[in-house]
């Protein structure tokens, strides 16, 4: 059996950082990741991109040395990614702030209001209301992604946190603040466009849960493989006929829901502003699924069926 000899370069300055002898012929680029590490400790596997070319696309982990256009010398390129942290820690974060931000203005914790509003409760239902809806919907989330969610990537940059959950924990103050206002007002239609916009936000709910569950079924426990989703028995997952993301689709439809029910303006632009970042993502994950399977359902719309 012949062995490769692999030397990794900086993709910037070109620099030779590693030279690896006698690597297996069927060693992965993960396992070369590991045997790089090993010279460099300062940057761990998560951290690396290993590239074919110092500008091109970083290889998977799984890819097999020997199925690549290498010869038997084979170079590669190295650039780092910077401090890496797991996508369930950042999700954990994301999303127990908003949980405990919104409480504190529920709550009307001191220094928020004026003093004479400490610790009082508004006399509005609807505000009560909301709140529930607003905690089971960030309980769901911290649930979700403990028992729930299986990722295709084990972590992400370190940075990232921080731009997430300023969005996450800033949106969250700001509608808490004005729907938990001593002077906040009702929704003008009343009872009736309460009780809709429930209806609205815990089918849409019921329906997101629905999506995740269908799609972490699709991938075994510790696998990275992609299979085009399709309906199951679950009514709430039919949409997959016509939408390539419905998870995004009911999760805009949630928050439609808690804006007709509280009829506040910064949560109308908190559900427009997730709106066009749940867009952008539906429509690359559409792309990548037409790439990758030629026999991708043609009907589908990544996001709204038929119109986006």
């Amino acid at each position: 059996m012949k062995h490769y000899e692999v030397e990794i370069l900086d993709a910037k300055t070109k620099d030779k950082l590693c030279f690896l002898d006698k690597v297996e012929p069927n060693a992965t680029i993960g396992e070369i990741k590991s045997m790089f590490h090993k010279s460099h400790p300062q940057w761990y596997p998560a951290r690396q991109s290993i590239r074919l070319d110092a500008k091109g696309k970083s290889l998977k982990d799984e890819d097999v040395l020997q199925q690549l256009p290498v010869g038997t010398t084979a170079t590669f390129y190295f650039r780092d990614l910077g401090a890496q942290i797991s996508w369930v820690t950042v999700f954990l974060t994301e999303y127990a702030g908003p949980l405990l931000i919104y409480l504190m203005f529920y709550f009307r914790v001191p220094f928020i209001y004026a003093p004479k509003y400490d610790f009082t409760t508004s006399k509005h239902w609807v505000v009560h209301l909301a709140c529930m809806c607003h905690s089971f919907h960030y309980v769901k989330r911290l649930l979700e992604t403990l028992f729930v969610h299986r990722f295709s990537h084990g972590t992400m940059p370190l940075r990232n946190i921080f731009k997430n959950c300023t969005y996450y924990w800033g949106f969250a103050a700001w509608m808490a603040y004005y729907i938990n206002h001593p002077l906040y007002t009702p929704p003008i239609y009343g009872e009736q466009q309460v009780k809709l916009a429930l209806i609205i936000f815990l089918f849409c709910q019921i329906g997101n849960f629905s999506i995740h569950i269908a799609l972490r079924n699709l991938r075994p426990p510790g696998s990275k493989t992609r299979k085009i989703p399709y309906p199951t028995k679950n009514p709430f997952t039919w949409i997959f006929l016509l939408v390539s993301c419905p998870n995004y689709t009911y999760e805009l439809g949630s928050w439609f829901g808690f804006t007709v029910m509280t009829q506040c303006l910064p949560v109308a632009f908190f559900t427009l502003v997730g709106f066009v970042q749940m867009t952008v993502w539906a429509k690359g994950k559409h792309r990548s699924y037409l790439k990758e399977f030629r026999d991708y359902p043609p009907l589908r719309s990544p996001i709204l069926p038929f119109i986006l």
